[in-house]
């Protein structure tokens, strides 16, 4: 959930770029890095142990506005993407206030894409969200590679709940600022009706 800094008179959400490994999740997150002024970013930190990586870094849009005269800065980090680092990921979704599901397209990844969801779901549950309640954006990665499953199919394998999706090709930065904005406005869009 995010955290208020009444000193600094900001609010902090923390998104979460979740999905099977080699989906794109580090790539997205590199390319938002990359193009973000400056100014308005802090240095990307790089968690490395012998077999994972975690990304994470935090950046202040410029086009968001205030909510209720705080500024909103966020939280961006992304997750291992193999199974057996199952305690990383529930630990790096603690206090999440939206998710980017980032599913590789490629046919022969479906079924990772899936197992990958319902760890999603299942790491929620145990941390005591309601999933349904998460803002979530679905990111149908790798677009531009020949044997990819299509959107409608991606859509009502894993995604039930009718959340905003997105085609991207991360590598080119297709899609990677679409789904990102996406979730920031249901982020703040859901802070805002918590402090009515």
């Amino acid at each position: 959930m995010s955290f208020v800094n009444y000193q600094s008179k900001e609010i902090n959400c923390k998104v979460v770029y979740y999905g099977p490994g080699l989906g794109g999740k580090t790539t997205n997150i590199q390319h938002v890095y990359q193009k973000t002024n400056i100014d308005m970013k802090g240095e990307m930190v790089t968690l490395n142990t012998d077999n994972e990586r975690t990304l994470f870094f935090d950046f202040m849009p410029l086009d968001l506005g205030e909510v209720r005269g705080f500024k909103t800065r966020f939280h961006l980090y992304t997750v291992p993407g193999q199974v057996f680092y199952e305690a990383s990921r529930k630990l790096i979704l603690r206090g999440v206030d939206g998710i980017i599901f980032v599913a590789d397209s490629q046919v022969e990844r479906m079924e990772e894409n899936l197992q990958s969801y319902q760890s999603l779901v299942q790491n929620l549950e145990e941390q005591g969200y309601d999933h349904h309640r998460v803002p979530i954006v679905f990111q149908w990665n790798k677009r531009d590679l020949s044997n990819i499953s299509s959107k409608e199919k991606m859509s009502k394998l894993l995604n039930s709940r009718n959340a905003p999706e997105f085609e991207a090709t991360a590598l080119r930065g297709e899609g990677v600022f679409e789904s990102l904005k996406m979730i920031t406005k249901l982020v703040l869009l859901n802070i805002k009706g918590g402090l009515d």
